[in-house]
Formats: C-alpha cells, sequence, structure tokens
C-alpha cells in the first residue's frame, strides 16, 4: 500500500516597512525555515526593500509589491496572491499587511494596537497586542510563532553576494557609514572628518566610506571622504555587497541606521551611536546574542559581545522623539554632544589584530 503524500504548510511573511525593519525579520524567518525544514517560505515586501534578503538561504521567493498602485494592479495583485499560502505572518501592525495576510492565507498572524479598527482585526485569525517600547524589536516579531507552538531562534540573517573584496580592501580594514537618513539621527560632517584624521594618527589602516546613492548622501560621504584621502564607495554597493564589505573589516562605525545593524549581524566589531532612538527596541542585535533577551538598557553607553552602542549624553535621552525639533529634519544635541575623544577611547588598539573570526556560512535547506 503506497503511504499518502506528506503535506507541508506553506508561509509568507510580510514586511512593509524599511529596510532596517525587514533585516530585523530575519530571525522570524530562520525560526521558521527550522522548525518547518521542507516548507515553502516567501516574504513579501515593498519595491525597494528586497536587497536585504539578498543571498538568504532560508527564503524560497521574494514577492516585491509597489508603494502605490491603480485598482487594476491591486486587482491583479490579488488574485495572484489568493490564498496561496497556509499561514501568512505580519510584524507590522498596519490595515495594509492585514489586507495582504487576508489575501494570501488561510490561517493569519499579526499583530494589532489600541488604534486598529474591529473589521481590520477581524482579518487575523491569530490577533496579538503589539508592544514596542520595552521589548527589542526581535523579539517583539518571534511572537507571532507563539499560535504556532514553533520554537524561536534569535540569529540575525545579513545579505551576501558573496563578493571578493578587491586587494586593497582586503587588510587592516576599518569602514565607517557616517551618513543616516534622518538628520536627526546624524552626527556632524566635522567631528566624523576630526575621528577619521585622529584614527589615522593612530592606526596604520585602511578606511572605507560606504553610503546610499542619494544625492544628499553622495555629496556628505564625498566631502568626509575629500577632506580625510578614505576611499569613497558611497553609491557604488549594493547593500549585500556593502555587507560582505563589512564582513571582512576589522572594525565599523556608524549611526542609528541599517547598515549599522548590518554590520552587528556580521560579526565584525562594531560601534554604534545613538541619540534620541530607544536601544531596547531598535538597538543593533549582537552576532552572538543568543538568548531571547533584550541585549540593551534604555541609557548609557553599554557594550555586548561585538557591538558597543554610544549613547549621547543628556537626562531626557532616549527622548524617542525626532529630534528636539520633533521632525525628522531637525538635529539631536544629544547626538552632537559625543565627542571624537569618546569614540576613540572605544576603539581597541590596534583595532585591526587580531581580526574577527567569520561566522559559518549558513547551509541551504532542501525542499
Amino acid at each position: 500500500m503506497t503511504s499518502p503524500p506528506i503535506c507541508h504548510p506553506s508561509f509568507l511573511v510580510i514586511s512593509t516597512l524599511r529596510l532596517g525593519d525587514a533585516l530585523l525579520t530575519t530571525p522570524l524567518i530562520h525560526s521558521l525555515r527550522i522548525n518547518y525544514p521542507h516548507s515553502r517560505l516567501d516574504v513579501l515586501v515593498l519595491k525597494g526593500v528586497k536587497g536585504i534578503f539578498e543571498g538568504n538561504p532560508d527564503i524560497d521567493h521574494i514577492i516585491e509589491v509597489p508603494h502605490r498602485a491603480s485598482m487594476a494592479q491591486r486587482w491583479k495583485e490579488w488574485k495572484q496572491l489568493w490564498h496561496c499560502y497556509t499561514y501568512a505572518l505580519s510584524p507590522v501592525s498596519s490595515d495594509r499587511a492585514r489586507w495582504y495576510a487576508f489575501i494570501a492565507a488561510t490561517i493569519r498572524i499579526g499583530f494589532v494596537n489600541p488604534h486598529t479598527t474591529w473589521l481590520s482585526r477581524r482579518l487575523l485569525s491569530f490577533a496579538l497586542p503589539f508592544e514596542d517600547s520595552d521589548t527589542h524589536t526581535i523579539l517583539h516579531n518571534l511572537r507571532l510563532l507563539e499560535p504556532l507552538g514553533a520554537i524561536k531562534h534569535v540569529r540575525v540573517i545579513p545579505p551576501t553576494a558573496q563578493w571578493i573584496l578587491p586587494e586593497t580592501l582586503q587588510s587592516n580594514l576599518i569602514v565607517i557609514h557616517p551618513f543616516p537618513k534622518f538628520s536627526y539621527k546624524s552626527w556632524p560632517m566635522n567631528q566624523w572628518i576630526n575621528l577619521i584624521h585622529e584614527i589615522k594618527k593612530q592606526h596604520p589602516c585602511v578606511i572605507a566610506l560606504t553610503g546610499g546613492n542619494s544625492p544628499d548622501e553622495l555629496a556628505f560621504v564625498t566631502a568626509v571622504a575629500d577632506q580625510t584621502h578614505s576611499i569613497n564607495l558611497s553609491g557604488q554597493l549594493s547593500l549585500a555587497q556593502t555587507t560582505d564589505l563589512i564582513r571582512h573589516a576589522c572594525l565599523f562605525i556608524g549611526p542609528d541606521t541599517g547598515v549599522t545593524h548590518l554590520a552587528a549581524a556580521t560579526g565584525t566589531p562594531t560601534i554604534a551611536l545613538f541619540g534620541p532612538t530607544n536601544p531596547v527596541t531598535w538597538g543593533p542585535w549582537p552576532e552572538n546574542h543568543n538568548q531571547p533577551t533584550n541585549p540593551w538598557i534604555k541609557s548609557g553607553t553599554q557594550h555586548l559581545g561585538n557591538v558597543t552602542l554610544v549613547q549621547g549624553p543628556g537626562p531626557c535621552v532616549p527622548c524617542q522623539s525626532e529630534g528636539c525639533a520633533k521632525n525628522i529634519t531637525s538635529r539631536s544635541q544629544c547626538l552632537d554632544d559625543i565627542t571624537v575623544s569618546t569614540l576613540l577611547s572605544l576603539i581597541p588598539s590596534p583595532p585591526c589584530s587580531p581580526v574577527h573570526p567569520n561566522p559559518p556560512p549558513l547551509a541551504v535547506h532542501q525542499n
């Protein structure tokens, strides 16, 4: 008698937010892969975010959807998704994410907040309360596994392009990412310039600057590179190539931005500059922090594993506002007050000896 075929559940993880938020869903995706190694596991993201998952062996397929589309385009998109999956999991508490979950899967697991309407709640099979102040985002996302009874794993999986670095970047490399997306997370340009000059005085090293291709970012990074004679890679690398670069560095320094989260996940010693953002929720997850506990407390310079988190001074820190003027274009005094000498004191001497060991490669799952 022939045995009946084994039916494995299929999963869709919905992450309709920015790059950093998408990266912090990788422990959820990794947990699903470990718990359900033979199941189909896809991810739905907004256009422009796909690169954060490049080379991720846990994912079968990435679905990109546009931020905005005509009703005809949306209808075609929804028809293609209609009940394709057993489960849809959404760490995003939004009507759009819940609607995608309802369309795509028979069983929907997601978060709701006090502003979620009754109708939007009804789109979910399991509605969990959203809590975003005392729990790290990774641990919060992993709560979506509880209705499944699945085991949680907290490893962040950064992208990789398997990029072979030029010979000039293969030794004594320090990577600095000086420009965040928003002004209220930025450190002054003159401070970056002074820091790099001091590092070069004290340590024989190669300094490479990374950044995106927006005009403001290119101009900022180019100005820093020109005044410090550093290698300017802004706008030249994909996210995965940037991660490969950082993985081969002996030190990374950056602000509160997605690339700093990538650096922490590679195992490279990372110095992260934090201002008004709550590190309990958004601090970079150290590569070897394998415990389901918050890595960080709310205030103070802290060190755990390969990450040193430097927080600006002041009794209001972290205020969790968008800068002192409470808008994304404002400055944050607590960041401006972080001194070059503070950062220099946190850099090991010499910074590039010994070079950190690279983590073992992930095994590709077999369907």
